[in-house]
């Protein structure tokens, strides 16, 4: 096996899978990040374990990338579209702090779950409130050029101007729905035509405001990724990735609008990526439908974030996959023989490309088949359901030596980024939840976490030590987070 099969992926622009061919030295992704009015559930997670997928297949096949991962705390993209309001400024009423406060504390938590679920970090996690200025100048710049018109509300991108509108979707401009964010709006000419500057109403006024061109207001939904992924990557890169959702408008409108931006005539990205939703029951999962179970919500139960992460590679990124308690305790399980499997192989050679697997196998043809295997798999679309089946044999099969079986483990791992050269048995037992306790221990439990952080504030670390060690003998381990403390039973 030299240099092994051509890693293909499914183009969303096309709906073909197309070979990878990088454009340059360094590949360019952009990825949609959070909007940070509220927690990140399950299902905002499938989006970044994905592009984390992405990101790992790539390094695997040698390729040079710098990621970019927007956080959204300003724009359309937090406005309800019913009732016009800022979510942030709501979030920000409901839980009696500033905007600022807001946004901080829903991306520390962003920051906090994407770690615990081991998704390398990006290169840069531009805000969009630190590239409003930039946005008003790309804004300026089409309307110069003829591609907006102005209303009352604000500025509009006219897309009868784009002749290929909604190629991307794969549907024609009359077809073309806004999804949960239809909005009558007066004046549009165009149900597709989408605004990239919201002014405000009169005798409105936001709390996260800016002066332009059309009058005080904020910047639209799309007008943000364009900005800033072209201020970080170039007019031009390789990958762009997002969930599914975001295929049929989001993605729609930020290709048209920096297409016509660009004005050279050449595609802005060539490689669109989307994964499917992740359903709760009939529905798929969302902000906005309420009661989407967190990260959080798994590991108070007792599961392990990495369980949660294979229950996810267990299925293909392009297949809808239905959320169960069952299936994520079915991951556990799984998770928990692989760990036990590997941990006497233990430690694992440091492994991160195929090359690097390669040049441990060659005197073990049963490892060489399997690592093939593991080559084809992320090769063929990012077929991470095969790679965990090829770990699973090897760790089964005699004729695979221990050194073979060390290369495959780390391999594989280096790829669905399951921490299997770091996981024990003993993280995987399932806890007491904090559901078990009764009211009365909980009450005591919480007092003293919010007796030691009042300890810390107070600089009292002796009192804040004792604390701990108090919390440490009912069998609470209490985690310290940018979000604040959390705790979990052993």
């Amino acid at each position: 096996m030299v240099g092994g099969h051509q890693l293909r992926l499914y183009n969303s622009l096309g709906r073909r899978v197309e070979d990878f061919t990088p454009s340059g030295d360094v590949t360019g992704m952009y990825s949609c990040g959070p909007t940070v009015y509220a927690f990140p559930h399950l299902g905002n997670m499938r989006a970044w374990v994905f592009s984390d997928t992405v990101r790992r297949a790539l390094r695997w096949k040698n390729v040079t990338v710098r990621q970019v991962l927007n956080i959204t705390d300003v724009g359309h993209a937090v406005a309800d579209t019913n009732t016009g309001e800022d979510k942030l400024e709501v979030a920000a009423a409901r839980e009696h702090r500033s905007v600022l406060d807001i946004a901080a504390f829903y991306t520390d938590i962003f920051f906090v779950d994407t770690a615990a679920l081991n998704i390398l970090p990006a290169h840069e996690y531009p805000r969009a409130s630190a590239y409003v200025p930039q946005m008003i100048e790309f804004a300026t710049e089409l309307e110069r050029k003829g591609f907006t018109y102005r209303l009352p509300s604000g500025l509009y991108f006219d897309t009868a101007k784009d002749p290929g509108y909604g190629a991307l979707a794969q549907m024609d401009a009359e077809g073309q729905l806004e999804a949960a964010r239809v909005e009558h709006v007066e004046g549009r000419r165009r149900k597709t035509d989408f605004a990239l500057w919201r002014a405000e109403e009169p005798g409105q006024r936001r709390v996260m405001r800016w002066d332009s061109p059309w009058g005080w207001g904020a910047p639209g939904w799309h007008l943000e990724c364009s900005v800033m992924s072209i201020a970080l990557l170039g007019p031009h890169f390789d990958i762009h990735t997002g969930g599914v959702d975001h295929r049929e408008l989001h993605h729609v409108n930020e290709i048209a609008q920096s297409e016509a931006y660009l004005g050279d005539g050449q595609p802005w990205v060539r490689y669109w990526l989307h994964t499917e939703f992740l359903q709760l029951g009939a529905r798929k999962m969302a902000k906005s439908a309420g009661g989407a179970p967190r990260l959080a919500d798994l590991t108070e139960a007792g599961y392990h974030p990495m369980a949660y992460r294979l229950f996810l590679l267990g299925g293909h990124y392009r297949s809808q996959l239905d959320f169960t308690t069952a299936a994520v305790e079915a991951a556990q399980a799984t998770l928990r023989r692989l760990v036990a499997r590997i941990q006497p192989l233990r430690p694992l050679p440091a492994i991160e490309t195929l090359a690097d697997a390669e040049g441990r196998v060659k005197d073990d043809p049963s490892a060489e088949r399997i690592l093939d295997t593991i080559d084809a798999a992320i090769a063929a679309d990012l077929s991470t359901p095969r790679i965990l089946a090829a770990l699973q044999d090897a760790l089964r099969d005699p004729a695979i030596t221990l050194d073979g079986q060390r290369t495959v483990a780390a391999a594989a791992d280096a790829l669905l980024g399951l921490g299997l050269a770091t996981l024990g048995p003993e993280d995987l037992e399932h806890r007491r939840a904090p559901a078990d306790l009764s009211s009365e221990e909980r009450h005591a439990i919480e007092q003293l976490v919010a007796d030691r952080t009042q300890a810390r504030q107070a600089r009292d670390w002796s009192r804040a030590d004792q604390i701990r060690a108090e919390l440490d003998e009912l069998g609470v381990t209490l985690t310290d987070t940018p979000a604040g403390p959390t705790w979990h039973l052993r």
